[in-house]
This record gives structure tokens, C-alpha cells and sequence, in this order.
């Protein structure tokens, strides 16, 4: 079975997910956000076959989220770190992680806290108008075609 090639579709959604969709790419990066990011390390923490995990690293390197760097050269080894393009999808994985907190936690609460470094609180995830500031929600939002989109 042919795999359907998001990154053609004219939506950003389908693009992203297209680079980090795949169930263990926002795993690996989640990973190497909070500090795991050594192959074997990562292997470890995930749980991941190894195949999988080289797959998924140099598919994430190629498309510019992650960035290979020695970190030993006898033997050769490598560690990954975040690129600005990866740095923001940990953005999107805070949303993620925000809304499995409210629906999917249960009795036992959140997993993880997210702790503010500026002000040294705990936070969740919000997302705000760019404009207003004021909190999107789905049902207050319309969709229009952008200079992107097929006419």
C-alpha cells in the first residue's frame, strides 16, 4: 500500500503533518525538547526499533527539524538538537500536550508540568488571536482561502 504524499496538498496542515505526522516524529522531538538526544538514549526512552529510529531522525534532519552534531569522534558519534523550524513545533506539541491534559489525563492528572522559566509558574498552552490577544476558539474562527491556495 502507496503512502498518500501530504506534503503535495495545498494545506498547511497536511504539510506539517506530512514532516512531523508520523506517531513517533513528535515522540522523537518531544524527547530531544526536554534534553534525550542520543540515539541510544532516545531508543531507550521510547522504545523504539532501531530501524524505525534512524528512519525517523533522518527524515527529520532532512527536512530541517532536527540537526545531526558530533559529539565524539572516536568512535563517531552523533546527538541531535532542535533547529528554530523544530524549536517552534514544540510549540504545537504544548497545544498537544494542553488538550490531552483536559481530555485524556484522567483522575490521575497531567503526565508532565509545563513551568514557565520567566515567571516560574506552571503553565498550559493557549492559543491567542495575534490581533487581540483573546483565546481561539474552533467554533469562532472562519476559514478563508489564502494567497496560497488554488484558485
Amino acid at each position: 500500500m502507496q503512502r498518500t504524499d501530504f506534503g503535495d496538498m495545498v494545506c498547511s496542515i497536511a504539510r506539517t503533518l506530512d514532516i512531523a505526522g508520523e506517531p513517533w516524529s513528535p515522540l522523537i522531538i518531544r524527547d530531544v525538547w526536554v534534553g534525550i538526544r542520543r540515539f541510544d538514549e532516545l531508543q531507550r526512552d521510547l522504545g523504539i526499533s532501531r530501524k524505525v529510529l534512524t528512519e525517523r531522525l533522518s527524515w527529520l534532519v532532512r527536512n530541517g527539524v532536527l540537526e545531526r552534531r558530533p559529539y565524539s569522534d572516536r568512535p563517531a558519534r552523533y546527538e541531535y538538537v532542535l533547529t528554530q523550524k523544530g524549536l517552534e513545533l514544540t510549540e504545537v506539541l504544548m497545544v498537544i500536550s494542553a488538550w490531552g491534559d483536559r481530555w485524556t489525563a484522567g483522575e490521575a492528572g497531567p503526565p508532565t508540568l509545563l513551568r514557565h522559566r520567566s515567571c516560574g509558574k506552571h503553565v498550559h498552552a493557549e492559543v491567542r488571536c495575534s490581533h487581540c490577544g483573546e483565546l481561539l476558539h474552533g467554533d469562532e474562527v472562519d476559514v478563508e482561502d489564502g494567497p496560497g491556495a488554488r484558485g
